[in-house]
């Protein structure tokens, strides 16, 4: 690697001006491709144009009208390193403008936060992202290793035309990736005299379990003994009520060995999600990654109160850890009376990258550089990220978007919330660890 001295006060600057820029222009993800307008191609073309103007050669694809993704690639001195993928998500969840303090699409500052939907999740990041490849660019930094800074849509719909759609149809934007950093994490949460910084190396797979009983239609005033509303309803209270066991994975197992020492006393994975203050703003998040779920959601049956109806169904979001796919559904399934009907639906497996390595120490190098008191320390993420979809091209994949805040700013739970903001600074603290991250990964 080699920079010429860095100019932190633009990058702090530009990293701001272009997380507030991207917040305001909306790109409101519905799930619904028909009431999705061009937003995301606007932001990622409005990010073209900053990268073209420091001599970026970049690549813009539309999976779809308006679902716009980008590309550009900046070469490292060593061709023999796996590249290393830093990528972004521009699309965000809707906002209802009633509800916020402050106008959710207006990019504003309040109090020392940025507030605006994307905020945290996760156009701060693609202001980072830009302004240290803007930073690079001007400083004539080659890293080591080759980085591709990649900007995709439609990550909070699956990814269908995001990266799933590149991976399909652009497969080159990809060429020698080994290794990816994206959201979730990073985020500093105190375990005991540390600050420590959660780095996801695992994910949780996703899917929908659908079940649908029937029994024998008729006339209110005459119950019947098969009542398929009362058949789901047991069904619903039988997997509802079940208490799925502790499952200890590399990633939760890893975090228990480094929170133990930090904390000086001895985190019991068996008992955690009983006593999730021990960890603070991260208990919730660690005793959401012990076990699998299996939450009911919706459920249907019937059209008149004096009707029994022959068919209810119901549904459920499924979170299941690493290698638990067919353990999960067997126990599901005998918790289930004979009769009802099983679906397994919108499968999207779990995801684990190694607990250690030489990317995760040159982040911990970059986290002690910034904040003294500062540790990385591996996590399991029990939602869901364009890493998964990744995964499936042998890229290993880790959330770490690193920000120092404050003990009682909780990240997470600003993740689709109202008033979803971030602190100036710690924006500023991610532009700084991510630059020396990127410069010696």
């Amino acid at each position: 690697m080699t920079s010429t001295l860095p100019d932190l006060s633009t990058l702090q600057d530009e990293t701001l001006r272009f997380a507030q820029e991207l917040i305001r222009i909306p790109t409101v993800n519905t799930g619904d491709p028909r009431t999705i307008g061009d937003g995301e191609a606007r932001a990622a073309r409005y990010l073209q144009s900053l990268l073209e103007e420091v001599g970026y050669e970049t690549e813009y694809a539309e999976s779809a009208p308006g679902r716009g993704n980008l590309l550009a690639r900046l070469r490292g001195s060593d061709p023999d390193r796996g590249a290393l993928l830093v990528h972004a998500h521009l699309d965000v969840v809707p906002a209802a403008a009633d509800d916020w303090t402050h106008p959710p699409f207006g990019g504003e500052l309040h109090d020392g936060f940025l507030y605006g939907r994307g905020a945290l999740d996760m156009k701060g990041f693609a202001g980072v992202l830009v302004a240290i490849a803007r930073h690079f660019a001007r400083s004539r930094t080659r890293p080591r290793r080759d980085l591709v800074f990649a900007f995709f849509a439609d990550e909070e719909a699956g990814g269908v035309f995001g990266v799933r759609w590149l991976l399909r149809h652009r497969p080159h934007w990809f060429d020698g990736v080994t290794e990816a950093i994206s959201e979730v994490g990073g985020f500093s949460v105190p375990l005991g005299a540390q600050r420590a910084y959660l780095v996801a190396t695992a994910e949780k797979g996703i899917g929908r379990l659908v079940l649908t009983a029937r029994g024998t239609a008729g006339h209110g005033s005459r119950p019947t003994a098969d009542n398929a509303v009362t058949r789901i309803a047991r069904a619903v209270d039988a997997i509802g009520s079940h208490t799925f066991p502790v499952i200890p994975t590399p990633a939760v197992e890893a975090f228990a060995e480094r929170a133990t020492a930090l904390l000086g006393e001895r985190v019991d994975l068996s008992t955690i999600d009983q006593h999730p203050d021990l960890l603070g703003t991260a208990g919730p998040l660690v005793a959401a990654a012990l076990r699998n779920t299996v939450s009911p959601t919706i459920i249907q049956g019937g059209y008149k109160s004096n009707v029994i109806p022959g068919e209810a169904r119901a549904e459920f979001d499924v979170r299941v850890l690493p290698g638990q796919e067919d353990a999960l559904r067997r126990e599901v399934e005998a918790l289930l009376e004979p009769g009802i009907d099983i679906e397994w639906d919108r499968w999207v497996h779990p995801i684990e990258a190694p607990s250690s390595g030489p990317l995760l120490d040159v982040m911990a190098v970059a986290i002690a550089a910034e904040d003294e008191q500062g540790v990385v320390v591996p996590y399991l993420m029990p939602a869901s990220t364009d890493n998964k979809h990744l995964a499936s091209a042998g890229i290993a994949g880790y959330g770490f978007t690193p920000l120092r805040t404050d003990a009682d700013f909780d990240a997470f739970g600003h993740f689709h919330a109202v008033d979803e903001r971030v602190p100036v600074d710690a924006l500023a603290f991610c532009a700084w660890v991510t630059e020396r991250i990127l410069r010696d990964a």
